[in-house]
């Protein structure tokens, strides 16, 4: 079971490995709290997941350390266990499921970890790891499910607890439970008034749906971009920690994933990956009732895929009402091209990408589509243009 002990004990351990992540605070989140950062993007790794990670490796046995560790992750679990057991000179060996970021993948490598990849999402990935430990003999070091990796993701809780003594709520993301039970159990333990809340992607509610029907089930599927909380099943310890410490969780979509992660980048210079930016969606979507509090949101990694961000951020900014895709019908003939252009350069706007379809079986042979992606100001500002568009006798197809 967690105890104090343990958690003080894993504090201990990682003294001088991981880092006492900044607490800073975050204006524009909340008009009506005061909103803080927990900033474990800018862990060693890019993630919390090194605490737990190292806290667990650090209690092996010599004999245990010699049969080397099995490990499964969506990537930031992977780069834990990997830096852990290259400091320890331990070889280790870790499933990731193929459609996680690459970025993850080959940073894990760089550790010296051995990396299997396997077709699927966390859960396949743990199959495999379970399969490898079953026939090596090596150690499993549960990303989530396990007593001194829930000790080591606590030591959040304990930092939270000294940079800001006066906390009313933190938020935290939540993909097995193992972040969450441990900042709750050090929370609750040490000031039990203050509350504690998680959240999920809506396309990936494992834990949501474990407490609402008092058990624990599997998804059959999971969809979201955070893929740092992509869980199909929540673990059975940290199920009953959710149950006795977390006073709440709820979901976010994946669009209002994406718009937090485009206000940290713009507002705050923070870089976060989708989980990481959970805890601050729920904040600015306003998914708990909170008024008048200091409330800490764990941005719990920042390893996000390069490749995938500037969708993510057009993500954002269609949904912020900052970019728009319209498709218009117009006539097939010289010059109309230049006056939508003209028309949107009017009211400010700037033209991304344009696409001029002659072949459409849907028009007639006098007929065109346009279909133009222009940056904005605000939702008023593309109403303007598009209005603009159809007074000047144009006919707008979707907007």
């Amino acid at each position: 079971m967690l105890t104090k002990d343990k958690l003080l004990s894993a504090k201990k351990t990682l003294q001088g490995i991981a880092c006492k992540t900044n607490l800073s605070q975050a204006s524009g989140i909340s008009s009506q709290n005061n909103v803080f950062l927990k900033e474990e993007n800018l862990q060693k790794t890019g993630s919390f997941k090194l605490r737990g990670a190292y806290n667990k490796i650090s209690s092996l046995t010599k004999e245990e350390c010699e049969r080397g560790v099995v490990a499964c992750s969506a990537g930031n679990h992977a780069q834990g266990v990997a830096f852990a057991a290259s400091r320890k000179h331990i070889k280790a060996t870790i499933c990731i499921p193929s459609c996680a970021p690459i970025s993850k993948i080959e940073k894990t490598r760089s550790y010296g970890a051995e990396v299997c990849l396997v077709d699927g999402v966390y859960d396949d990935a743990y199959a495999k790891a379970c399969a490898i430990q079953k026939e090596s003999g090596a150690v499993m070091i549960h990303p989530f499910d396990d007593d001194d990796v829930i000790a080591g993701q606590g030591t959040i809780g304990l930092e939270i607890l000294e940079q800001l003594p006066d906390v009313d709520a933190v938020i935290v993301p939540v993909g097995g439970g193992g972040l969450i039970s441990g900042v709750a159990f050090a929370i609750k333990m040490l000031k039990p008034s203050c509350k504690v809340f998680g959240v999920q992607a809506s396309g990936a509610p494992g834990m949501v749906h474990a407490l609402k029907v008092s058990k624990i089930e599997a998804l059959d599927n999971v969809s979201t971009l955070a893929d740092g909380i992509a869980v199909k099943c929540p673990g059975k310890l940290t199920y009953e920690y959710c149950r006795k410490y977390v006073d709440d969780i709820t979901t976010v979509t994946d669009d209002e994933i994406a718009m937090a992660i485009l206000y940290l980048i713009e507002e705050q210079k923070v870089v976060a990956e989708g989980a990481g930016a959970a805890s601050v969606a729920a904040m600015l979507f306003n998914k708990f009732n909170l008024h008048g509090k200091n409330v800490a949101c764990v941005v719990s990694g920042g390893n996000i895929d390069v490749t995938a961000l500037s969708r993510i951020i057009d993500l954002g900014l269609m949904n912020r009402g900052r970019l728009g895709q319209i498709l218009i019908k117009m006539a097939d003939k010289p010059g109309e091209i230049k006056k939508i252009s003209s028309i949107i350069s009017k009211f400010g706007g700037n033209i991304i990408s344009i696409y001029h379809d002659r072949n459409s079986t849907a028009l007639n042979i006098h007929s065109c589509f346009l279909s133009v992606c222009i940056e904005v100001k605000d939702s008023k500002n593309y109403k303007q243009i598009c209005d603009a568009i159809t007074q000047a006798g144009y006919v707008i197809i979707s907007k």
